[in-house]
């Protein structure tokens, strides 16, 4: 699953090429997006606006391997791709939590536990649904377990564990598994 592999590219710092299948019906249509999480960068043929106008629930991981590419500024410079296709990594990592196939925390987050925003996380450039931003100011200033975050206006269970998916990629999640509010009684499917 695409947003299980790059969470664990961002945890590990490790280049990938990560080669999907974005064809929505109909015969495959592979595309390689190396990432660069120590540069929070990703390199692809297609434009980034391109990208991600597809359906990224439909996308489907075809290979995982380390990054032949390398970031602009390597020493190795027969390696570094064309510098109008690197862009930020972030819009990618933020739509793929938002609208990928995954419903689920990943694992990293799920069980027992409270939540906050990190302070000084810009999410500029990302979009970010009016609900969320809400939740997302809320957290800011309190720390809040899964359930009453998904009771937030216009949240819901599904949204708020895509939202916390979203903040853990932007690397703007704090998870802790003692403070007080680490519960999710009532709640099943963590």
């Amino acid at each position: 699953e695409l947003l299980e592999v790059l969470a664990a590219c961002m945890r590990h710092t490790q280049p990938l090429a990560i080669t999907i299948d974005v064809a929505a019906d109909g015969p495959a249509q592979a595309l390689t997006l190396s990432v660069f999480p120590t540069e929070r960068l990703l390199h692809c043929s297609l434009s980034l606006v391109q990208l991600l106008q597809g359906d990224l629930s439909r996308w489907r991981v075809l290979q995982v391997q380390p990054a032949q590419l390398r970031p602009p500024g390597s020493p190795d410079r027969t390696r570094v791709g064309q510098p109008l296709q690197y862009t930020p990594l972030a819009p990618l990592l933020w739509a793929v939590a938002l609208r990928g196939a995954r419903d689920d925390l990943l694992p990293e987050l799920a069980g027992l536990a409270a939540y906050r925003v990190a302070p000084g996380i810009s999410l500029s450039g990302l979009d970010v649904p009016a609900a969320m931003a809400q939740c997302i100011n809320r957290l800011r200033r309190q720390t809040s377990n899964l359930r009453e975050i998904a009771e937030g206006p216009g949240v819901g269970m599904a949204r708020a564990k895509r939202l916390l998916n979203a903040l853990y990629l932007q690397s703007g999640l704090i998870v802790s598994r003692s403070h007080p509010a680490a519960t999710n009684d009532g709640w099943a499917g963590y």
